[in-house]
């Protein structure tokens, strides 16, 4: 597999979110297909919407990890964007391809299906944490190259969980993906 070099990551999120459908990340012995995506720029329900020091990671890089920790419980992990502003693309879900022991493990259940379907999810599967936040695409934590998931394939929805800006377009998702996020 060859990792996505990080001149790729340099355009907007909302032209890479539908990009990184079918592509792999993989952290360690955990590896997967990436299902699910949703972009933030610096729209209102972005955290570059008012760049604090938590989410200044958006606007000064671009092809690193940006993981932050949400509702005093979940781990995200959002990969930032945009060369020419603020962006990232958090990775809503990924269909689990080596690891799954572990990620079951993880995750404390048997059942496949669950293991990655949600952001908070992927990253308790992945063993996600903090210590990942800022860290560049590459070794050990990094997203590889696939083929293209062709267009006719792709559903796209208003991003979910969120509580401004949910009318936009900007939530990717592999039509009928059992494990996109319900």
């Amino acid at each position: 597999m060859k990792s996505l070099p990080r001149s790729w990551f340099k355009g907007s999120a909302l032209e890479l979110a539908p990009k990184l459908l079918g592509k792999i990340v993989r952290k360690g012995s955990c590896t997967g297909i990436i299902v699910e995506t949703e972009a933030y720029g610096s729209d209102p329900a972005s955290h570059a919407y008012r760049v604090t020091p938590r989410s200044a990671v958006m606007r000064d890089t671009y092809g690193h990890w940006y993981v932050y920790f949400t509702y005093g419980m979940h781990w995200c992990a959002n990969v930032t964007t945009d060369a020419e502003g603020a962006g990232a693309v958090l990775i809503r879900a990924v269909e689990p391809v080596e690891g799954i022991a572990l990620m079951k493990r993880r995750r404390g259940t048997d059942r496949t299906r669950d293991l990655t379907s949600g952001p908070a999810k992927f990253c308790e599967a992945f063993g996600i944490t903090g210590k990942e936040n800022r860290v560049p695409l590459r070794g050990d934590f990094a997203i590889y190259d696939a083929p293209a998931i062709v267009k006719e394939d792709i559903g796209i929805s208003g991003r979910v969980g969120i509580s401004k800006g949910t009318e936009l377009p900007w939530r990717f998702f592999i039509k009928e993906n059992p494990f996109v996020s319900r």
